[in-house]
């Protein structure tokens, strides 16, 4: 029985009971949030799916490019767009420089006899303030949101342009993949893992209804649908939320696919999730309303399932551990914090040791820690009130260091 308690503790039997009811609770909602609420999303998908769009030319279409000091990637991200399976005289390549004190400007300047726009923010502003602005430059109908270092497949925007076809869809979300340029760090096999999780868990949403948050380096929005928003705000995440409100859908697009290498060491994979973490905790909470599950039932389920509570597992492993801790007296108990003990000695191993090479699984334990690590850094920043605004890609930061 779950109450039997063959051994008291130091602080009695009584204790022992709330320590049990303390460990479960938080196994309950661990095991929910990674695995009860795919699978509830799962068993909804056999009731109700919805059928992929045909691909399409036919909406103009702009594709908006902010870039901070990018350089050393912009030429070759200009090259690729200009090669995209798109009509050109539907399509328009903006780029908007964030302060950029590097050659960008320059090398968006070279590419102007073929029709790539330049918008230039003197001073960096941040991300979302720049394309705040850039977006009242753009020509299109379709405004796609993409960075310097993602890679499009050729018929990527074909796919995207399908589900404009329907008017009741204000936003669509490809679906990104990560790669790994190096092969070096011990964060990387894990942060490809994660990506294909998230991916299949938004195609679910998305065939149900409708998903509240796209991927940064690959999304759309109907431009009469676009909402300004504050600086410190993830775009990405808000702004197809500010189109829900609207009354609008958004999809996600999984034929749409764009791949980006991930961050090469494990404190650039820390810092990068603490700040986008920290800035989705900003932006939901700048959209409360859709929060209230009497006015908006099915993405509130969404965001408390698939943003807040993954957002606060950290605590509750923490809860896991602690109460394991008090109970190694029963035998279940002890196992259960030993075996903890243990991943988190292979994260660490694996995070100065690059063993994921001989066996990628060992590479999970890692990744696990670092975003769970690093969603626990966001929540004391949120509650701080600290904002992320401005932003220097990990690649300069490497060189800076």
């Amino acid at each position: 029985m779950l109450f039997y308690l063959p051994k008291a503790g130091l602080l009695g039997p009584h204790f022992d009971r709330y320590a049990i009811l303390a460990f479960w609770a938080c196994v309950v909602v661990i095991a929910y949030a990674y695995a009860g609420y795919p699978l509830m999303l799962w068993a909804l998908t056999k009731f109700r799916r919805s059928r992929p769009s045909e691909p399409s030319n036919a909406p103009s279409i702009t594709i908006l490019i902010c870039a901070h000091n990018e350089a050393r990637n912009i030429g070759k991200k200009l090259t690729d767009c200009l090669a995209l399976n798109y009509p050109p005289d539907r399509l328009q390549i903006l780029v908007a420089s964030d302060g950029s004190t590097d050659e960008t400007v320059q090398i968006v300047r070279s590419f102007s006899e073929q029709g790539v726009g330049l918008v230039v923010i003197p001073q960096q502003r941040g991300k979302t303030y720049t394309q705040n602005v850039a977006v009242q430059y753009a020509t299109g109908d379709i405004v796609v949101f993409s960075d310097a270092t993602t890679e499009y497949q050729a018929d990527a925007l074909q796919y995207i342009a399908g589900n404009f076809s329907d008017p009741t869809v204000g936003a669509v979300s490809g679906r990104y993949y990560y790669f790994d340029p190096e092969k070096e760090s011990s964060s990387n096999s894990g942060a490809q893992a994660f990506a294909g999780y998230d991916n299949r868990i938004r195609k679910m949403q998305s065939e149900i209804a409708s998903i509240t948050g796209c991927c940064g380096c690959i999304y759309a929005v109907r431009r009469s649908l676009y909402t300004p928003l504050q600086p410190h705000i993830i775009s990405d995440l808000v702004e197809p939320m500010h189109v829900l409100l609207q009354g609008a859908k958004v999809k996600l697009e999984p034929r749409a696919v764009a791949r980006e290498s991930t961050a090469s060491t494990s404190r650039k994979e820390f810092s990068m999730r603490v700040r986008v973490i920290t800035r989705a905790l900003h932006g939901i909470s700048s959209v409360g309303s859709l929060l209230l599950p009497w006015k908006h039932p099915w993405i509130a389920l969404q965001l408390y399932s698939h943003k807040l509570l993954r957002y606060s597992v950290p605590v509750f492993l923490l809860g896991v551990f602690l109460s394991s801790s008090l109970l190694i007296h029963i035998p279940l108990y002890r196992f259960i914090f030993v075996a903890q003990a243990g991943v988190y000695a292979v994260a660490l191993l694996t995070a100065f040791v690059p063993v994921q090479r001989l066996s990628r699984p060992l590479a999970l334990p890692l990744y696990f820690c670092i975003v769970n690590a690093a969603a626990l850094a966001a929540i004391v920043q949120f509650v701080r009130g600290e904002r992320y605004v401005s932003w220097r890609p990990e690649r300069e930061v490497s060189r800076a260091h």
